[in-house]
């Protein structure tokens, strides 16, 4: 009897962390504990914890006095939405939550564990960092954590969500990993602090102010999705594994959707939404939400690189990933942080059989010194690689504009894709019809008596012959025009077609991505 009290005692002991004073603290601040995001993020009762009994090893600096169950990182396993997957929880309350050698091996096994059995990992990050009593062994904690990352990389799909602050060392885990999630004004990331910056470099800058929520979600788009609390963040993650299978071996999963009669499935406010003026801007987002089912994009990185958009969607219940330029952001050109942004997903998608929708209104890209002097060229070859690399279905409308090289990197048939469609207001050429015009009628432009007629009827003899989509057509480079109303069957018939498709890639150790 006396051996049953002592096991309830020491599993209550460990269900309080660092004790009651440190929860309220951690309640104070705006936090759950790290028991509560669990609680919050898994299906009720299928939580089963792995090494609440752990504690650390260390004997330096009178740590052996400190002593506590678990120490600082809930693990173990169970379901969301009724799958399996695998998690881990630091705990701000213990040594505030600290990676020690034990703190790590946790992590380590569960990961592990989850590679063995095919199944998602969601690290719910709050983490001061490398415990420094313990100097050497928690940053080889560290590393383990990164080899496990990198080698479960395009395995099994990993997302991190950053409950506090995340600093050092421990933000190359989640940088390694598919997805991060942060919360606004209490999660933070940096590999240097605002101290070490003020040392170092004298710039005054608070936590917020160098690796806030905000600023990884806007500037560095380090962060895929930023929130206001932690529910809506756990409710943010349980909405984006619906949309990924379990493993690579797996399909993209698809919900019951039965389609009785195909009229049901036109889209006649389609024809409202591209002006008549084709230097007018209009919203992206109108498109890929007229075609897809009601109500399911997920747009991922929402607020960084504003002219391009990405997320998940689902078509006839099938999940798909989506990429379109933004007409109403910097006319939808592409440039350094869109490329980096579009690749990174489309990489995702074709790692775990996501099928690709894209589409295009590109009128190039985006020109100047700060872009070329920053590699546009190299930026911009990361998402014409991923393309080209991707062996997924891949699907391609251009509602617009198609110019230049970008006509070529936006998933153009000459890269791989399956089906390109083209809406008749489509154009599809190397320049602008002005800028052609420019270049190949200069010398009677400039032998003209009225310049700018001579310019308007030359740009208007370019726009006839090249601002179609029918020379494409002609060449077979475009499968069909189709009128924006059929879109959504041409796209639901188009993916059941490829549903088997099979491509292989060349015998090779691995690509040398243009990094």
């Amino acid at each position: 009897m006396k051996k049953r009290e002592e096991l309830i005692e020491l599993r209550q002991q460990a269900l309080l962390g660092g004790g009651v004073d440190r929860i309220a603290s951690q309640h104070k601040k705006g936090k759950l504990t790290a028991r509560e995001r669990i609680h919050f993020l898994m299906d009720e009762g299928s939580f089963e914890e792995i090494g609440s009994m752990v504690m650390h090893r260390s004997k330096d600096f009178g740590m052996e006095t400190q002593q506590f169950l678990g120490d600082g990182v809930i693990t173990g396993y169970g379901t969301i939405n009724g799958r399996l997957v695998y998690v881990f929880s630091q705990d701000f309350t213990v040594f505030g939550g600290s990676l020690s050698e034990t703190h790590a091996e946790k992590i380590c096994k569960i990961m592990d564990m989850a590679m063995k059995n095919g199944a998602p990992v969601i690290g719910l990050n709050d983490s001061g960092g490398a415990r420094i009593q313990e100097g050497v062994v928690s940053l080889g904690g560290y590393a383990d954590i990164f080899y496990r990352n990198t080698m479960a990389s395009g395995v099994i799909p990993q997302i991190s969500a950053i409950m506090g602050p995340c600093a050092g060392g421990a933000v190359y885990s989640p940088a390694i990993t598919d997805f991060i999630m942060m919360v606004e004004h209490t999660s933070y990331m940096f590999v240097t602090g605002p101290n070490v910056v003020k040392t170092v470099t004298h710039e005054e800058v608070t936590s917020e102010e160098l690796g806030g929520a905000s600023v990884h979600g806007t500037k560095s788009g380090v962060a895929h999705f930023t929130a206001a609390n932690e529910i809506e963040c756990i409710n943010q993650l349980k909405r984006l594994l619906s949309y990924m299978p379990q493993n690579c071996e797996e399909q993209a999963p698809a919900l019951q959707y039965e389609i009785t009669n195909w009229e049901n499935e036109t889209r006649e406010n389609l024809t409202k939404i591209i002006p008549e003026n084709a230097n007018q801007p209009y919203d992206m987002r109108e498109v890929i939400n007229g075609i897809i089912d009601e109500n399911t994009f997920h747009e991922v990185h929402k607020d960084f690189a504003e002219n391009i958009v990405v997320g998940f969607g689902r078509l006839a219940g099938r999940s798909i990933g989506i990429v379109g330029n933004q007409p109403s952001q910097l006319a939808g050109c592409l440039d350094i942080h869109a490329s980096q942004k579009a690749a990174r997903f489309v990489r995702f998608c074709d790692c775990f059989n996501i099928p690709l929708l894209v589409f295009e209104d590109v009128p190039g890209f985006l020109p100047g010194t700060d872009q070329e002097w920053n590699a546009i060229i190299t930026n911009g070859a990361k998402l014409l690689y991923a393309f080209c690399e991707s062996t997924v279905p891949r699907i391609t409308v251009i509602t617009r504009k198609a110019y230049g090289g970008a006509y070529d990197v936006m998933n153009s048939k000459h890269i791989g894709s399956d089906l390109n469609f083209a809406w008749p207001s489509a154009e599809i050429a190397v320049m602008g019809a002005k800028g052609a015009a420019e270049i190949i009628f200069k010398r009677e432009i400039d032998a003209a008596e009225n310049k700018e007629t001579k310019m308007q009827e030359k740009t208007d003899e370019y726009a006839e012959i090249f601002a179609n989509p029918y020379r494409a057509a002609e060449r077979g480079f475009i499968d069909e025009v189709i009128l924006p109303e059929e879109t959504r069957i041409k796209l639901i018939k188009g993916f059941q077609m490829l549903e088997n498709k099979v491509a292989t890639l060349p015998r090779k150790k691995h690509g040398n991505i243009p990094l």
